[in-house]
């Protein structure tokens, strides 16, 4: 049967996720053939396989088939994203307690204020990415871990370079990805001294040490890794889906008149962004056993990429692809799905939805003012240069 799938070279220069050659493959067929397993296409399938026990999480292994070594290699296999069964599951009980959806939506007030800060002395033309996307997102984790806003710029730096690894040209960014992981695990360590000092109560490092402690799972270095992952996973998103809202926004500005004129609109405008132009382009699984799925034979170890864009555009399930803020989003797996669907959801959700809402009280219209520039479509991806204009409102 797989010699009769359609064939995706996720590996080749210039390959997008979001390209005609994934479309017509998803046409074909729900899955297709790669140079390291197979490219899950559509909806239904995307949601199913990422539910089934059958698989386990599959970017583990990342480092090794990338060849990368060092510090990021090391702390990628031991954190969360590799564990499964109970201490898996004993660890996403901490980090949920410790960013749970009341201590997250407290900060809204603080997220908002951080957003008008960056946003308010801006002059009418500059680059989003650099004025606003990565600086929020820096100043929205230093909320959560309560530090000064004067370190969200290093923070948001160190967290954009560990998204580099995660890029299929992640290995001629090695060096810098392995110095920011350095960075923030001496970061770690110096919010774990903090909390267990009595110098903060409230912050999400004293939430994560009180429920570890509860569940008697303190060991320091796990502690570590939690607080890495969290900050990696919360100024990554949160700095590029914001790029891409803004891209989105300039190509479709009837959809910014549409959200200034019914702001309520935002959360669900927030996940049709996501769905349109996701920063993590595929979720990865990995086969525990082999078995039959679809008409298609699985073998154990085979790697299945659950293409995040591919699946969010399916017609089945969105007949009408086009952006549309006004649109209900269903299901899409920006956040992945399952057992390891991602824990900052509500974050980067939450932060998202605060700063755009600044922006629509402030701008008026928003355009392109330069060429941008984009990480390549795979793997995680993320605007690295967008510069605009913008009319205030």
């Amino acid at each position: 049967m797989r010699a009769e799938l359609p064939f995706l070279d996720l590996t080749a220069p210039g390959f997008s996720t979001r390209g005609p050659e994934v479309l017509a493959a998803r046409d074909a067929h729900w899955c297709a053939r790669t140079p390291s397993g197979l490219a899950v296409l559509r909806h239904r399938e995307a949601g199913l396989l990422l539910r089934d026990r059958r698989l386990r999480q599959g970017s583990f292994a990342w480092p090794e088939r990338q060849g990368l070594t060092g510090p990021f290699a090391e702390f990628w296999t031991r954190s969360i994203i590799a564990e499964e069964g109970p201490r898996h599951k004993a660890l996403r009980r901490i980090a949920r307690a410790a960013l749970s959806d009341p201590f997250v939506e407290a900060l809204i007030p603080d997220f908002e204020t951080a957003a008008a800060r960056l946003v308010d002395p801006l002059p009418p033309r500059f680059d989003m990415i650099e004025a606003v996307s990565e600086p929020f997102a820096g100043q929205a984790i230093c909320l959560i871990l309560g530090l000064p806003p004067e370190e969200a710029r290093a923070l948001s730096k160190n967290a954009s370079a560990l998204g580099l690894a995660m890029g299929p040209d992640g290995k001629r960014y090695e060096a810098r990805f392995n110095r920011a992981t350095e960075d923030l695990m001496t970061l770690a360590e110096t919010l774990i001294l903090r909390a267990e000092a009595g110098e903060d109560r409230e912050s999400f490092v004293a939430r994560l040490l009180a429920a570890a402690h509860e569940l008697d799972l303190s060991d320091r270095q796990t502690l570590k890794d939690l607080i890495v992952i969290s900050i990696f996973g919360g100024v990554d998103t949160t700095r590029a889906q914001l790029g891409f809202a803004t891209a989105l926004f300039i190509e479709h500005p009837a959809q910014w008149a549409a959200l200034r004129a019914a702001p309520e609109l935002v959360p669900q405008a927030i996940d049709e962004v996501i769905r349109t132009w996701p920063t993590t382009t595929w979720s990865t699984r990995w086969a525990v056993e082999g078995f039959s799925f679809g008409g298609v034979d699985i073998a154990a170890g085979d790697t299945l990429h659950i293409l995040v864009h591919s699946s969010g555009r399916d017609p089945r399930v969105c007949p009408d692809e086009a952006f549309d803020v006004r649109r209900r989003v269903k299901g899409h797996f920006g956040f992945g799905g399952g057992a390891h669907s991602c824990l900052g959801q509500t974050l980067a959700r939450t932060d998202m939805a605060a700063a755009l809402r600044v922006l629509l009280s402030r701008w008026s219209a928003i355009r392109s003012d330069g060429t941008p520039e984009y990480h390549p479509d795979s793997g995680n991806t993320s605007p690295k240069r967008l510069p605009i204009a913008v009319t205030r409102a």
